[in-house]
């Protein structure tokens, strides 16, 4: 047998590397679906309102929100 270049075994444990990844996440996904959690991705962005700024803790002015609306 010959002796195997360095570029050969460093592309094979790359390939070994990304299909392990790869495994992972198709298990994570499965063991997801299987506790019933459900992914919702909202793609739209919002705006948070005075409210959700006042419940986070940010202070908000009513003169501010006034000439916004303006």
């Amino acid at each position: 047998m010959g002796k195997r270049s360095k570029t050969g075994v460093l592309k094979r444990l790359r390939e070994v590397k990304k299909a392990e990844k790869a495994a992972h996440k198709r298990e994570e996904m499965r063991e997801r679906k299987e506790s019933g959690v459900e992914e919702t991705r909202n793609t739209g962005a919002t705006l948070a309102t005075a409210e959700d700024m006042e419940g986070y803790g940010f202070p908000v002015d009513d003169d501010e929100s006034e000439q916004e609306e303006n």
